[in-house]
């Protein structure tokens, strides 16, 4: 539990908030490429509560500017991509992609006006279908040599979601580990086949049963949370027995994302990333190791459940995400359908836009719920105190994402040597660990 004042720093997120200064630090992800595929290569972004045009410069790079011209206001989301920038429909302005005003061409001819306008603007970079902005002082860190942005195109999907309520809830339902039991319960398993690239879909690494069942069947998981360079380690345990231990390794990457296995061969990174105070984006990566994504089918599963240009869930709070009664009797645990998202959804958004910690009762199960709460504020204060937060990313790689089952032995060792096999059957990330 919170209180009112730590639950009010924790969750806003604007300009000169402690919590946006923290973000601020950090690549976030602004949108994603396939955003950009038309005619005109630019898109209006609100991140971290400010409102912001991205768009493709003629040289194929990316910018991030101030959405509202500091001449007189005007909306640069209807700018001209022309000259090396993004000029003002209204009286002409053009700026390029780091802020500088490079033309007034209504003032006269011998004025140097336009060299004491510096407009708003950020550092980008895209990496597999997401372009990274840094909003933070100064120079902007490298990014992590982590898995979802060292391997290859070819490996790789990109996708984003909306989710209506504050960014912190998201990432708290992402680093629980007890919650698939239920939140995620099927009574049925279905054929990994049938459903390629979704969470708690496949069989788990060694063995033939289906995690569902295993979720379904062992409810009261063994967690751990262990420090590491990324932020922490979350490991989940269920004992099955003469059947071995389940084990499942998710992680914390600070601050806001998560890397979870979403298959055997596949792991997914999601980012919680603030709109504003009162709505957010995940925006997930998805990388798998040994064979090629089948991006064409990723992309049609997805929207089949949410609606563009917004990627405004098709279920969610506006049609009470689809519940059905006698679904929830026979099939779900959630009445809410196979998607995990719409589940995910749920669990974020139902405790209002921005959840009164101040009432809430964790348990056991909570600890890196705990954990993480700690250490984000710790790092708020670092950074208003004017340091470094503990957690940088910048020597940061993997981080290890496994769904296994030790069936003898040490468990500790089985799942890193579940990673390594992975690893030296992957055609990226084998030549990545040699180099």
């Amino acid at each position: 539990m919170l209180t009112a004042e730590q639950n009010e720093r924790v969750t806003r997120t604007g300009p000169e908030t402690p919590t946006g200064s923290l973000l601020r630090r950090y690549w976030q992800p602004a949108a994603l490429v396939d955003e950009l595929a038309g005619e005109r290569p630019a898109v209006a972004v609100r991140l971290l509560g400010e409102d912001l045009v991205l768009y493709r410069d003629e040289g194929g790079g990316y910018a991030l500017v101030g959405r509202r011209c500091p001449h007189r206001g005007a909306d640069l989301a209807y700018g001209r991509l022309e000259d090396g920038g993004l000029r003002c429909p209204f009286h002409g302005w053009l700026f390029d992609g780091k802020g500088a005003c490079l033309e007034q061409p209504a003032e006269p001819a011998d004025s140097d006006f336009h060299t004491t306008i510096r407009h708003t603007a950020y550092p980008c970079v895209e990496r597999n279908g997401i372009v990274f902005a840094y909003l933070g002082p100064g120079a902007p860190p490298p990014l992590p040599g982590m898995d979802c942005f060292v391997a290859p195109d070819s490996h790789s999907f990109a996708f984003k979601g909306l989710m209506e309520a504050n960014w912190l809830q998201a990432l708290e339902v992402g680093i629980d580990p007890a919650h698939a039991s239920f939140l995620h319960r099927f009574f049925e398993d279905g054929d990994p086949a049938a459903t390629y690239g979704r969470q708690f879909r496949d069989r788990t690494d060694g063995a033939e049963i289906p995690v569902t069942r295993l979720l379904r069947e062992h409810t009261r998981p063994d967690i751990g949370v262990d420090p590491a360079d990324h932020g922490f380690r979350i490991t989940s345990r269920r004992d099955l027995g003469n059947q071995g231990t389940h084990v499942r390794i998710t992680n914390l990457v600070f601050p806001n994302a998560i890397c979870i296995p979403l298959s055997t061969d596949m792991v997914l990174t999601q980012w919680h990333v603030p709109i504003d105070d009162v709505t957010c984006y995940w925006y997930g990566l998805f990388t798998a190791f040994e064979q090629a994504v089948d991006k064409e089918t990723m992309r049609a599963a997805r929207l089949e459940l949410y609606d563009l240009p917004d990627y405004r869930p098709k279920r969610g709070k506006h049609n009470n995400y689809g519940y059905d009664p006698a679904e929830q009797k026979t099939q779900t645990f959630t009445g809410m359908g196979m998607d995990i998202n719409v589940h995910d959804n749920w669990a974020v958004e139902s405790p209002g836009p921005i959840h009164d910690r101040t009432t809430e009762t964790l348990g056991t199960t909570d600890k890196a719920i705990i954990a993480n709460r700690r250490l984000l504020m710790q790092a708020i204060d670092a950074v208003a105190a004017g340091k470094a937060p503990a957690v940088t990313l910048d020597d940061v790689s993997g981080p290890v994402a496994v769904d296994t089952i030790a069936t003898a032995g040490d468990w500790q060792a089985h799942w890193k040597q579940t990673d390594r096999a992975r690893r030296d059957r992957s055609p990226w990330a084998k030549s990545e660990a040699n180099k």
